[in-house]
Order: C-alpha cells, then sequence, then structure tokens
C-alpha cells in the first residue's frame, strides 16, 4: 500500500520532469539551426556493349554527390542477350531489337523504380558494326535506328546509339582498367578520397573483330591520330592508343581460312594446320567471304561448302598466321605492324577479352605457367601438335571453340611478340585477366565513368541540427537544469529501491527457515 507521502513525492517528481522537458523544448525550437548533409542516394547508369559476336548489359551506380568532377562508378549487375551481336541481324527486321528485350526487363527489376526516369541508357557498338557500317552503311543505320527506337520504349533517359571508334574503343578500355587498380583516386582509412600516386597501367583488348593496344606514353606521338587526352578525378592524362580492325579474333580465323583456300588454290577443300589432326569441318563460302575483311576479288557461290582438314602442325601454322600481318614498311621511327606508329613497349599491362580466355586455356591444357615469350610459345606448340582426341581429353566444356585455339595463340604469339614487341623484360608485366573484383574488364565501365562528367550531381538532402553556437550560449541554463533533473531522478530512484527492499524482507522473512535474516 502507498504511503500519502509517497503519493506526493511522486507528484512533486512527475511535475518537475515535465517543467524541465517543456523549458528543453523552447529552446530546442529557438536556438539556431543549420543544414547538415544527409548521405547523397545512388545514381544508376546502364550501358549496352553491343559487340561483334553478343551484346552485353552493365548496370552501373555512383554516388549523386561526384568526387572531383566524376562519379565514384561501381558494377551492379550484368546481362549477356541470348543470340548474336546487333550486327547480325542486319536484314532481318525487329532481330536486334527482340535480343535486348530480357537484358532490358533486368535492368527495370534491378534499378529502384524511383531511379527509373533519372538512369542515362547508353547503347555502344563496336568493331562488328563498324565493319556492318563499312559495307552496308544503310542497313547499319537501319539496326541503329531500330535498337534506339526499342529502348525509348523504357522509362529510362535514352542518351543514344553510338558506334565507336577503335580508338574511342581502346581509351574506354584504358580508363576501366586503371579505375580498378584504384590508380586515378582511392579511399584512405582517414575517409578522404586520395590519389595513390601509381603509374597507370596499359591496356589490351582482343575482341571478336578488332584488337586494341592503350598506355600511358611520354613519348612523342608521332601520328595525331594515336594520341587521346582524357581528364579524371582532375588530373590529365596522354594515352597512345590503336585499333586494328579486322584483327579481332573472328575475323582472324576467317582471313586465314581465306589464305589457306588461296595458297592451296581451293574453293572445295583444304588441309588446315592450326586445327587438331583428326578433326574435320565444313563452312559456307559465304560465311568467308561476307566481311570487309575478306573481299573476294573473284567470283564465287556463296553457297558452296568449303571441306576442312585438320593436320597439327605448329610450324605451318605460325608461318600461315605471320603472313597476316605486314611487318616490311613504317614511315615512322618505330612500327607496330601494318605501317602503324607504337611508341615503345614500358611499364605494366592488363590484357582481356580473348587474351584472357586463350591464356587460360593454354595453361589449362599444358600445364605451363606463362610469363615469358619462350613460355608462350612452347604452350602454343604443345596445343597445336595435340590431336583432337587429346585436346578433347585435356580441356573440358570448350564446345565448337576447340579447335580454333591453335590458330588463336598463334595468332596472340605473333601479335604480343612479334607486333607490339613484348620481349623477355617486358612479357612478365602482363596480367591476364577477366574480371578486377566483380566487375568485368572491358570498354563499358570507362565509357560510364566519363560519361558521367555529363551528369548534374543532384541537391544533396539537408536536414536540419543544432550549430555548435548553440550549445555555447544555452549551455548554462541546461547544465543547471539537467543537473537538477538528475537529481530529482537519483532521489526518486532510492526511495523506490527503499521500498522495494522493505517488501522484499518481509517476504523473506515469512518464507524463510532461518529466522536470523528477519533481524
Amino acid at each position: 500500500m502507498v504511503s500519502m507521502g509517497d503519493q506526493q513525492q511522486c507528484q512533486i517528481i512527475t511535475a518537475t520532469a515535465a517543467l524541465f522537458l517543456a523549458v528543453c523544448g523552447i529552446l530546442l525550437l529557438v536556438v539556431p539551426t543549420e543544414d547538415v548533409k544527409e548521405p547523397p542516394e545512388f545514381m544508376y547508369g546502364i550501358v549496352l556493349d553491343a559487340g561483334s559476336s553478343h551484346t552485353a548489359m552493365f548496370i552501373y551506380k555512383w554516388p549523386a554527390d561526384k568526387q572531383n568532377g566524376t562519379g565514384i562508378v561501381s558494377q551492379h549487375s550484368e546481362c549477356h542477350a541470348k543470340g548474336g551481336g546487333i550486327s547480325s541481324y542486319a536484314g532481318n527486321s525487329g532481330g536486334a531489337a527482340h535480343s535486348l528485350e530480357e537484358c532490358m526487363e533486368q535492368a527495370m527489376q534491378e534499378i529502384p523504380k524511383s531511379r527509373h526516369k533519372l538512369t542515362p541508357l547508353y547503347l555502344g557498338a563496336t568493331a562488328g558494326m563498324r565493319l556492318l557500317n563499312i559495307s552496308k552503311p544503310k542497313e547499319s543505320d537501319e539496326v541503329l535506328k531500330e535498337v534506339g527506337d526499342k529502348l525509348k520504349t523504357y522509362p529510362f533517359s535514352f542518351k543514344g546509339a553510338t558506334i565507336l571508334s577503335g580508338q574511342e574503343e581502346g581509351a574506354y578500355g584504358w580508363v576501366t582498367v586503371n579505375y580498378l587498380l584504384e590508380n586515378y583516386i582511392k579511399y584512405g582509412f582517414v575517409g578522404q578520397w586520395l590519389s595513390p600516386g601509381r603509374d597507370t597501367v596499359g591496356a589490351l583488348d582482343f575482341g571478336g573483330a578488332s584488337t586494341q593496344i592503350t598506355f600511358e606514353t611520354k613519348q612523342m606521338v608521332e601520328n595525331k591520330d594515336n594520341l587521346m587526352k582524357l581528364r579524371l578525378y582532375g588530373r590529365d592524362y596522354q594515352i597512345y592508343t590503336q585499333s586494328f580492325l579486322c584483327y579481332g579474333r573472328d575475323q582472324v580465323l576467317l582471313r586465314l581460312l581465306a589464305l589457306l583456300m588461296e595458297t592451296q588454290g581451293s574453293d572445295s577443300s583444304i588441309v588446315h594446320p592450326c586445327y587438331p589432326a583428326g578433326h574435320s569441318d565444313s563452312i559456307k563460302l559465304s560465311s568467308v567471304f561476307g566481311t570487309p575483311c575478306n573481299k573476294r576479288q573473284t567470283p564465287y557461290k556463296p553457297d558452296d561448302e568449303l571441306q576442312i582438314k585438320g593436320t597439327g602442325n605448329y610450324d605451318q601454322c605460325l608461318g600461315n598466321v605471320s603472313r597476316l600481318f605486314s611487318f616490311n614498311k613504317c614511315s615512322y621511327s618505330r612500327c607496330s605492324f601494318d605501317e602503324v606508329f607504337q611508341p615503345n613497349i614500358t611499364g605494366n599491362y592488363m590484357a582481356f577479352s580473348a587474351f584472357f580466355y586463350t591464356h587460360s586455356f593454354l595453361q589449362e591444357a599444358t600445364g605451363i605457367s606463362i610469363r615469358s615469350p619462350e613460355h608462350l610459345e612452347d604452350a602454343t606448340r604443345v596445343v597445336c601438335n595435340m590431336s583432337f582426341q587429346e585436346m578433347t581429353n585435356k580441356v573440358q566444356g570448350q564446345g565448337s571453340r576447340l579447335k580454333d585455339y591453335c590458330a588463336v595463340s598463334a595468332f596472340v604469339q605473333v601479335l604480343l611478340v612479334n607486333g607490339y614487341g613484348f620481349d623477355n623484360l617486358s612479357f612478365p608485366h602482363i596480367s591476364f585477366q577477366k574480371k578486377a573484383g566483380d566487375t568485368s574488364v572491358g570498354w563499358s565501365l570507362g565509357y560510364m565513368l566519363s560519361l558521367s562528367n555529363l551528369l548534374p550531381a543532384e541537391d544533396v538532402l539537408l536536414r536540419k541540427s543544432l550549430s555548435s553556437s548553440a550549445w555555447v550560449w544555452d549551455s548554462p541554463g541546461c547544465w543547471i537544469l539537467s543537473h537538477f533533473y538528475v537529481h530529482l531522478q537519483l532521489a526518486s530512484r532510492q526511495a523506490e529501491l527503499y521500498r522495494h527492499s522493505q517488501s522484499t524482507q518481509r517476504v523473506s522473512c515469512q518464507r524463510s527457515w532461518d529466522l536470523q535474516l528477519c533481524r
């Protein structure tokens, strides 16, 4: 039972606490406030990489408040469209647009609906469309218009469908490589973005229809077409970049077939030293010569089939592959091949796309760790001299690509060593990679990084907060009230504990067998 005195004490404490809260509430209403930044929301961007063999979609995200003028971009997810590249749908109305639907639906689901209208959407087409634009410019325009009209139907901010030049493809790949390696900026442990002060890394890209080499150089670039200047994170970069159209994996294989047909003088059957012994194949002549990389001067029947028999001979394969390059003429102080100027190779490089897959296959099939030109030659020789059955037993899951690895490996050997000039000192500085962390290596991330400079940074959200000066002029009054309130709470708590202990003691005495506990 609560006594009259206890009731009066509770009433006094309650009234005092209410008074304290009221006074503090008034103070909080009248003191000055200042705006404090809330963490920004993420911006999203979509890049469709319309390559020669297939289309890949990459979703990127970055904070709305950009660092040093460029968004801090990371890969959110990716999607690989079924079917061939958009150039393969030339003359097939609706095919290119339809091929993008599944990936675009994925983007609709993954990007928050509130950000759809603010999400830029880009489609960049590479060497496959460059070739189509050369051979059939009208059909190239129709394909671009078709995919553009399709992408406009989605609630994103469509920015256009364009064909990238080879130099742009190389430069954006270089941007990607160095961004993933944190060679521009990195987040320091003190919570600031810092410049690591490291040298940049060159980029080696090997696609289906072209190959690119790009690296920063302080040497004079004698051909200004190879010179690009970029500005990222407040710094300027001068890079050399060169794209070789028709030197991509798929086009090289077709050019090699055309060369063998020419040297053997047959449109019906050939022996192929780069195909493994025990393997036979056939291909329509229209597939061999239906590209600007393989213009046939003499008439041929497109529907006729070429029969191919593999012989698996490394030396003969290497000799034929070398004939795809021209090393004889150079009007500059130094050339790589095909009369193209190139500065001396310096620094580290990342090789990706088909470079990675070829390097990975060679190491798996031969067990040779490839760290020098000699290792590359040895591994290629072993693979090229394998029978088809031996190759099948060594490496699983390659399907129709298996027969091509000898030719592609020989091409990579000639390109890197004889073409670009990697030797025993520089070759070990090549890193063959597919991904860096969770991000795919390619030109699309660099494209998004560069284009994010064109996106306005959103105004950050603001909330009200007490200014630091408010705690200066209000501190005496608040301190006195707080001090008084704390003492009242302590006194109230002590009284409550005392009453509780008395009540507990009486109950314990009644239940205990030891009566001395009640004293």
